[in-house]
């Protein structure tokens, strides 16, 4: 879930991206927990049962991450996945949260479905999906036959994939959560594995969605905060480490209470009955200073067309014609854009 910090995000400090193109010859980190959540969100049948092979065994993600991962590199993108590994102690509240969540949704999706409520039911098989540890090696070994390099993170992804952007590895994170700007990412790539044309929950209503780039030094800079100062300001509305944050206290007033205090520990005295499921300087150095490794590769290869073949079509049932047209798209992507480099999006907050 993540910190929401959309609404302290500044205007100034978001470039929507018309063409995945912008982004031609830039190494994105995505990732790979959160994309793979999404597409078992969104690749499923009209009653919200998810894409399954003859077995029974899901593969929406399969899908999503093969047909969305071409498209990156069509566009000259060059993706790494970068996936969780142990996950801090910290967040095992929310974890458990996450599925009680999960639970109550798939209860309530058999019962839609029982009462023939098809649209009620797709919405609470989205908020169901469970992504096992075999679905994860799967999407690993679909991205190696692919060419296209992931990273194992020893703890949050997330963080993971902010050092390594912040380190240069990669130009940005790709994440729905705002977490990789608390970890320390100089910029931020959300709705690149969602955009296109989404209907609303509930709605008979279609949005365009289009990916963003949040500018994180013009994102502190509009709003005078120091990167710990944006961290305090998190802790009080609330993360993954501390999931209520603090009773009452909303965007506003969090930057407010920060910006008249300074920082968090001065704030919390005019808050006196704040409370926290562990020492808020803890959560603080768990953003400050998140476990990452520098022991990664990043290297992009020819897709084996035979080795994905093999898990798709003869491992997982996929058409045939479809995986070998879609693989033409990788490979002419691949040699047309991914041996090559080209500026993307260097001048865009220089206007």
């Amino acid at each position: 879930m993540g910190v929401n910090l959309k609404d302290l995000i500044p205007k100034e400090a978001i470039h929507v991206v018309t063409d995945l193109k912008e982004l031609k010859g830039r190494v994105v980190a995505i990732d790979g927990y959160n994309a793979l959540y999404q597409f078992l969100a969104a690749i499923r049948q009209p009653d919200g049962t998810p894409l399954k092979d003859s077995k029974g065994r899901v593969t929406s993600h399969l899908s999503g991450i093969f047909y969305r991962t071409i498209n990156f590199v069509e566009a000259g993108i060059k993706p790494v996945y970068v996936f969780d590994g142990k996950p801090p102690e910290l967040k095992a509240r929310e974890i458990e949260e996450r599925m009680r969540v999960r639970a109550e949704a798939e209860r309530k999706y058999r019962e839609a479905l029982a009462k023939g409520r098809v649209e009620e039911a797709r919405t609470y098989a989205q908020a169901s999906s469970r992504l096992s540890s075999e679905m994860v090696e799967d999407a690993k070994k679909l991205l190696t036959a692919m060419g296209i390099p992931w990273v194992q993170a020893p703890s949050e992804g997330e963080a993971q994939a902010a050092f390594m952007a912040a380190k240069g590895d990669a130009w940005a994170p790709a994440s729905q959560d705002y977490d990789s700007i608390l970890f320390g990412a100089p910029r931020l790539l959300r709705n690149l594995t969602i955009s296109g044309r989404r209907k609303l929950p509930r709605k008979n209503v279609y949005v365009e969605v289009k990916p963003e780039v949040i500018d994180v030094p013009t994102l502190l800079k509009t709003l005078s905060l120091t990167r710990e100062q944006l961290v305090d300001i998190a802790i009080l509305l609330g993360t993954d480490y501390n999931p209520e944050g603090v009773k009452g206290v909303g965007p506003k007033t969090a930057l407010k209470l920060i910006r008249t205090y300074g920082t968090l520990d001065k704030a919390l005295q005019a808050l006196p009955n704040a409370s926290f499921p562990a020492d808020p300087k803890v959560i603080r150095e768990a953003f400050l200073n998140p476990e990452v490794t520098e022991d990664y590769k990043l290297q992009w290869r020819a897709p084996d067309a035979d080795s994905v073949m093999e898990l798709l079509v003869g491992e997982h049932d996929f058409s045939e014609s479809r995986v070998k047209n879609a693989l033409e798209r990788l490979r002419r992507g691949y040699e047309s854009n991914i041996k090559r480099s080209s500026k993307g999006l260097e001048a865009w907050f220089k206007k």
